[in-house]
């Protein structure tokens, strides 16, 4: 067990095949050298096994949260549902804000891991230290709002969060996801999936608000204070309380990429969609179709933007929300500019509970293959915003050529013989970042051990300076530097995934926040040093895994379209990535050989004895 504080020390293992649930403390030393989230989830994913199959009851499903969730601490409103991914492959985390984590904490829990295949439907409802199994069969076929309603109406709103899947999770569309509070999913990896191939239908968790208590409480409210103040300081021009985020969302970045030429648009054609942009830009989100500003548990910035169709054919449409990698997706990425359509499709992505990054770059692939003649059984134009949308049901129902897009990108490219037109690594399709103009994207969805993610380094962050690094400012047409850069924020982001904190507290709070926080949760001492070095264990652990399940050598790559294409538009016109020199920096800075861990870097991290 661990007597560090900010833990409830507090985990449940169901076993969905027998209906039994058991509880037991966490190991110390993982703690220590795991923290908690991302990495106490990797940790338990990997002593499970990396050969299992994904699909197969003997795959663990792992909710996990952090010694910061739950507390007062900035963005601590997260939770990481970790597995083996059934798109990719690979080990996988996936994370989610709102108040479901939160809440869980309060219920008594530092995690919840499934494991087998309930004879039935069914979901498990969490609450004063006790998880219960009950039938699900009711609301099997359910969306994720119908069944949100469902919980609401049987348990009543006060003090519940659902976490559950919706009918592309039941129909294993490999990029399902779990959504929670009915439009915040943990989207990428198919976490959802596994859900439904082990008839889990919903996780439903009742707790008031009991906040964790700290072990050095003085120690606590000094690092609270200053980890506040970085947020919420006037100079602060990166803050995401100050900054863009608060004003627009996430999608304050879709005309400042667009502009720099690092745009993926017509299935990364095109590095840009001229001023077609704007039409699905924050900015015109904003002046628009923007009605509320959503927030999650203790985040004061708010980038959540909940938005309202009143016109046309698809009045009535309320959904929460137009993110920027989802207006990406199912907008440039598909020529496709009618935000109300967009906001259409988010309605039903989140309702389904699939990924809206696999969703749009499916689309956009299958499109760019009826463009060339590879198919045309069920032809899908370029923009057409009314086909996609049918397109969605189909593949969340696996009808027709929707039964090959319910593979994912990766493997539709392949089914209609050409791998070479999907934007993936490692089966996963890129987020909404031109490798060409930011090229520490590049390095970072090459080496990112779930999959093409922008989330592993988030190097936009220094290449578009919105980040208190300042040291590590970058030039986004630069490719030097960037694996050592890219090694540094996949350490940071470990750190910050396993605490569990939001990404965009990174843009205002560095390592001296989030290790003065760390220590006075959970009463160590550790230098920033030391805290970063448990990130970098997670981050090896992780490629390990990888490594045992059949990722060797040359694992690490991009679309060819990346590296011989040049872009053709303004703000990296001419432009390819370099990722082989970058490679050879990053593999360097990381001691692996060709993207395998060596044996004396896992017992340099005390991976292995």
């Amino acid at each position: 067990m661990t007597t560090l504080g900010g833990y409830a020390d507090r985990i449940a293992r169901i076993d969905l095949t027998t209906g039994t649930v058991t509880y037991e403390s966490i190991p110390d030393d993982w703690a220590r050298k795991y923290i908690g989230g991302r990495g106490l989830g990797v940790k338990y994913v990997f002593e499970n096994g990396p050969q299992v199959d994904p699909l197969s009851p003997d795959n663990i499903l792992c909710f996990m949260n952090g010694p910061l969730t739950g507390t007062e601490a900035n963005m601590s409103g997260r939770m990481a549902i970790v597995t083996k991914s059934p798109l990719t492959g690979t080990v996988t985390d996936s994370h989610h804000g709102g108040w479901s984590a939160a809440r869980l904490r309060w219920a008594g829990f530092d995690g919840l891991i499934f494991k087998g295949k309930a004879p039935k439907p069914v979901y498990a409802y969490v609450h004063d230290g006790k998880v219960e199994l009950h039938d699900a069969s009711e609301i099997w076929g359910k969306g994720v709002h119908d069944t949100v309603k469902y919980f609401k109406e049987k348990y009543g709103e006060k003090d519940l969060s659902v976490i559950a899947i919706g009918q592309a999770g039941e129909n294993l569309v490999r990029f399902a996801c779990w959504v929670n509070e009915n439009d915040r999913a943990s989207g990428r990896g198919g976490t959802g999936c596994v859900g439904g191939s082990k008839n889990l239908k919903a996780i439903v968790i009742k707790a008031e608000k009991q906040m964790p208590k700290a072990a050095n409480r003085e120690a606590w409210k000094e690092a609270h204070r200053r980890a506040l103040e970085t947020i919420m300081a006037e100079e602060n021009i990166t803050s995401p309380r100050k900054g863009g985020l608060s004003v627009y969302g996430t999608n304050v970045l879709m005309n400042i990429t667009n502009a720099m030429g690092a745009l993926p648009t017509k299935n990364s054609q095109l590095t840009a969609f001229g001023p077609k942009a704007e039409h699905i830009s924050g900015e015109w989100v904003k002046e628009n179709i923007l009605v509320d500003d959503p927030t999650c548990h203790a985040c004061p910035v708010a980038c959540k933007k909940e938005v309202e169709v009143k016109t046309g054919p698809f009045a009535g449409v309320r959904t929460e929300s137009f993110e920027y990698e989802t207006a990406w997706a199912l907008g440039a990425n598909c020529m496709n500019d009618d935000p109300y359509a967009i906001a259409k499709m988010i309605q039903m992505c989140n309702d389904y509970g699939i990924d809206t990054i696999e969703t749009g770059n499916v689309l956009a692939v299958y499109m760019e293959i009826c463009d060339r003649g590879y198919n045309g059984k069920e032809p899908l134009a370029w923009g057409d915003a009314m086909g996609m949308i049918e397109m969605i049901r189909k593949l969340v129902f696996r009808e027709g050529v929707g039964n090959v897009l319910a593979e994912g990108t990766e493997r539709t490219a392949k089914h209609f013989g050409h791998p070479e037109l999907a934007m993936t690594v490692k089966g996963m399709a890129i987020p909404a970042y031109d490798p060409r103009g930011l090229k520490g994207m590049g390095i970072a969805y090459a080496t990112s051990n779930r999959g093409a993610c922008h989330l592993r380094a988030y190097t936009p962050a220094a290449e578009l300076n919105i980040m208190p690094y300042r040291s590590l400012r970058a030039d986004p047409l630069e490719w030097k530097g960037k694996g050592k850069l890219t090694k540094i924020f996949q350490d940071v982001h470990a750190v910050s995934d396993s605490l569990d904190l939001c990404k965009f507290s990174a843009f205002a709070e560095s390592m001296e926040e989030y290790t003065a926080q760390f220590n006075a949760i959970t009463g160590l001492n550790y230098t920033v040093e030391e805290l970063l070095r448990c990130g970098e264990r997670i981050y090896n652990l992780e490629r390990y895994y990888n490594n045992l399940a059949g990722f060797r050598e040359g694992s690490d790559y991009l679309p060819e379209r990346f590296l011989k294409e040049p872009s053709t538009m303004p703000g990296s016109q001419g432009h390819v990535c370099e990722l082989d020199l970058m490679l050879e920096e990053y593999y360097q800075e990381r001691g692996w050989v060709n993207g395998v861990v060596p044996e004396s870097k896992l017992r340099e991290l005390e991976i292995i004895e």
